[in-house]
């Protein structure tokens, strides 16, 4: 198959290099796809697809979606059936693909907002640091033999990660090379729970299988994460597996019991000549498509079934502080929490931008475990689509009381611009300041957060590549020193609180030595940052060996869920292009859970609907039966039984005795027998991979067991 591009511009020098180096598979074009000759010079009827790619940093993100979007249309005049997967910035954008009369999800045309898939990963990895990593090297559909073979000829400086006696990066490379699979599961799953098929596909076939999907009783397409012991397994039912290749997934069609039970190697599950194999449904690569939505919401909303009950008000001036504090306040008089008019959403009335802002001394003391929201932005630049940040933050799948809070810190007048999309979702606040400035950060309790997160909204389009991240590059640098300030101040309290107990303590001078040892007094608080130009990733640490012309999954920012680069999500049109129902699976995980409803409100410009304040309700339990992303401890809760020594398998099935699904493993960066206050990220180990203490585990979990004291690390001191 051969891929022909078009372009409407003359591609750069790089890119043109690029397209020599793949001359045999791929042609490009220059031309328009306004023109029709330009569509039939590129054989579009021909064609199998049509992929069409946006320019993420231009600085009127309305006007490029609406040039995509006609684009769209161009394409479906000259072709209706062609299948289009087109990339828009603005979420609110893809409402108007819909007026397109041709435009069919049905037949595989999809769209890829980068706003909302960007700040819905940044948003996740405040639960879970280090998730967004984990989910971009699921769909950059690197092989497993590409990842080995930077093993085996490592020619950039983390080689010397890989001959390391910890192998940090053999680890985190094992785990790049696995990918998001859809394969039918094998009729000798028929009408057994899905745990068991989970725990049997672990065992037997050596495969993850994180979600199903099933056609429910509306004839609609469920995808099904983490599916709890009431899914049974049927006939026609799909499986969303992590593998290496496509080769290990289909193990889960072609198992048979009688041919591959005990004691036949995972390399021998293949097709067998058995009766119980003839009986099974061999149409496995049947196409599958989807309709967004939760299972309910076909049914019904929640503002049909009830009237909206008033919602109680507090003073002006209690709200914040109250807020803080974490009190309730937004709901109704008796504390029940309030939900959006779909029941995905924690709701509270619309507030003014004047009471949720964060002034006194008084107010902030109460910010502890909170995320903080550095953000770059004036009065003139393009919106980012904070609402796509704060709604999985705000899912009802969460209980009220674990709802961290949310401070975005950043100049009052941006903020101010995206305030009514924001406004009725509790506990976001306020302040006016600068990521750059130190007093600034610690006004909002920088060293108390539980995650600190740099945004900007500056695209710096004409800017050279080194200065485009400089704002996010110069608040992370101020982050690191405003942390290791703290450390500073830490040491010498302690050393004069053992002096003032007891001065003959420290001539040993043990004390002092344990006190000042490089590293061993550290507050960490875990951070993210975006970029613009993956280059710039080579600025964010000095203590890493990277260079700049090491790819941006190999740099230790990146394997340690540190930096976040808009440019992995264009793997996603490729991803998409071969399986659909990935995005579907990875939309739903990240957004909270979103639906065709509340999109079509939201891009109108209204408040966000309330729905009904009620505490113990069926439908309202079913709605919040919603998985969410959470991080969780060795030694600790659920895992408190695990130590050092412990292999992985067995901590995967205690967990999902437990209903929770583990996807891999948080582990701290040590190099040369030196921590370096990280950790970076093992997706989908061996089943004999051994845990180390301090290790912490990614999990999906479901919403009655949420703990979400557990799922987000506090600031942390180590002595």
């Amino acid at each position: 198959m051969k891929e022909h591009i078009l372009f409407w511009a003359d591609p750069d020098l790089e890119l043109q290099a690029l397209f020599r180096r793949h001359f045999t598979k791929l042609r490009y074009f220059q031309g328009s796809v306004f023109n029709p000759s330009d569509l039939q010079r590129v054989k579009l009827n021909e064609s199998d697809a049509c992929l069409i790619l946006c320019n993420k940093y231009c600085p009127q993100p309305d006007s490029e979606d609406s040039g995509q979007i006609m684009r769209v249309i161009s394409i479906k005049n000259f072709n209706p059936e062609m299948r289009v997967i087109v990339q828009l910035i603005q979420d609110h954008s893809k409402t108007h693909l819909l007026n397109i009369p041709s435009w069919n999800q049905t037949y595989g045309d999809d769209v890829i907002c980068i706003a909302a898939l960007k700040l819905g990963f940044m948003a996740q990895t405040c639960l879970a640091p280090g998730f967004s990593t984990m989910m971009a090297n699921l769909f950059a559909m690197r092989s497993s033999s590409e990842t080995q073979s930077v093993v085996k000829n490592a020619s950039t400086p983390a080689e010397i990660y890989l001959e390391s006696p910890e192998g940090w990066m053999s680890h985190y490379l094992h785990g790049c090379g696995n990918e998001i699979y859809t394969e039918s599961l094998s009729q000798a799953f028929d009408g057994i729970s899905a745990p068991e098929v989970v725990k049997e596909c672990f065992q037997k076939l050596k495969l993850l299988l994180i979600a199903v999907q099933q056609t429910n009783e509306f004839d609609e397409i469920d995808i099904i994460i983490n599916p709890g012991q009431h899914i049974v397994v049927t006939r026609g039912t799909v499986g969303f597996f992590l593998a290496p290749d496509a080769q290990e997934a289909k193990r889960a069609f072609y198992y048979c019991r009688a041919c591959h039970g005990e004691g036949v190697e995972v390399d021998k599950i293949w097709k067998c000549e058995c009766k119980e194999f003839s009986c099974m449904d061999n149409n496995h690569a049947k196409k599958y498509t989807h309709k967004d939505g939760h299972k309910l919401l076909a049914m019904t909303r929640l503002g049909d079934l009830h009237e909206p009950a008033p919602a109680a008000r507090t003073s002006h001036a209690d709200l914040p502080d109250l807020q803080i504090k974490g009190a309730v306040t937004e709901s109704s008089s008796d504390h029940q929490p309030a939900y959006d008019f779909t029941g995905l959403f924690h709701w509270c009335p619309a507030r003014k931008i004047e009471e949720v802002l964060i002034a006194s001394t008084h107010q902030r003391r109460h910010l502890v475990n909170h995320i903080i929201v550095c953000l770059f932005g004036d009065e003139n630049s393009p919106l980012i689509g904070l609402r796509n940040f704060v709604m999985p933050l705000r899912a009802s799948n969460f209980k009220s009381e674990d709802l961290r809070t949310i401070v975005f810190l950043g100049n009052l007048k941006y903020v101010a611009r995206e305030w009514d999309k924001i406004k009725n979702f509790p506990k976001v606040f306020l302040c006016n300041g600068s990521p750059l400035s130190r007093a600034d950060m610690r006004n909002v309790n920088v060293h108390q957060s539980a995650m600190c997160v740099i945004l900007s909204a500056n695209m710096g389009d004409n800017i050279e590549q080194g200065l485009q991240d400089k704002e996010t590059i110069l608040s992370s640098l101020n982050l690191k020193s405003i942390m290791a300030a703290g450390a500073h101040s830490r040491r010498s309290k302690i050393i004069a609180a053992y002096a003032a107990e007891s001065p003959t303590r420290l001539n040993g001078g043990s004390i002092k030595r344990s006190l000042f040892t490089q590293g061993s007094t550290k507050i960490t608080v875990p951070m993210l940052t975006e970029l613009v130009n993956d280059i710039n990733v080579q600025f964010l640490d000095d203590d890493d060996e990277d260079d700049p012309d090491t790819e941006l999954y190999l740099t230790q920012p990146f394997a340690c869920g540190t930096a976040f680069a808009v440019s992995v999500l264009d793997s996603l049109m490729s991803a998409t292009y071969f399986n659909s129902n990935s995005l579907t699976l990875i939309r739903t995980l990240i957004t909270g859970g979103t639906n065709a409803d509340l999109e079509e409100i939201l891009s109108e410009g209204g408040e966000l609907p309330p729905g009904v304040q009620i505490g113990h309700n069926r439908l309202m339990e079913l709605l919040r039966d919603r998985c969410t992303v959470a991080q969780l401890s060795i030694g600790v809760g659920v895992f408190q039984q695990f130590r050092e020594g412990h292999t992985y398998d067995h901590l995967f099935l205690h967990a999902l005795e437990s209903g929770i699904l583990c996807l891999g493993i948080y582990r701290s960066l040590i190099i040369a027998g030196k921590s370096l206050g990280k950790r970076y990220v093992i997706t989908n180990p061996s089943q004999d991979f051994e845990l180390t203490l301090g290790d912490k585990i990614f999990c999906l979990k479901h919403f009655e067991d949420l703990n979400m004291n557990n799922a987000i690390p506090e600031t942390s001191i180590e002595l």
